[in-house]
């Protein structure tokens, strides 16, 4: 079995920062791309940033500049380093991976909650 664990959201100022941690766990043989999204109230769930195994990254045109991913493949971590930090990031933010076991599946954690006061 594959856990995601966030954690890093909490609360912040505009123009603050935060950087949110997701660790993988359980059997795992390979993990391939890894993936922050977001989902804020009313709203679709969005991708924020990705990952490649090989450090290629991705970002959504509103974070681009300020977002900043990055992974640890020895302790099959991921990390989004979020600075200046504006009223219309908070969501729930969620880390994704597709992880090979038996097979490469897709795996979800929790989300953890960023607000971002004005």
């Amino acid at each position: 079995q594959v856990q995601l664990v966030e954690s890093g959201g909490g609360l912040v100022q505009a123009g603050g920062s935060l950087r949110l941690s997701c660790a993988a766990s359980g059997s795992i043989r390979r993990i391939n791309a890894m993936d922050w999204y977001r989902q804020a109230p009313g709203k679709q769930r969005e991708l924020v940033a990705a990952i490649t195994s090989g450090g290629s990254t991705n970002y959504a045109d509103s974070v681009k500049g300020r977002f900043t991913i990055s992974r640890d493949n020895a302790k099959n971590m991921v990390y989004l380093q979020m600075n200046s930090l504006k009223p219309e990031d908070t969501a729930v933010y969620y880390c994704h991976a597709l992880i090979v076991t038996t097979y490469q599946g897709s795996y979800w954690g929790q989300g953890t909650q960023v607000t971002v006061s004005s």
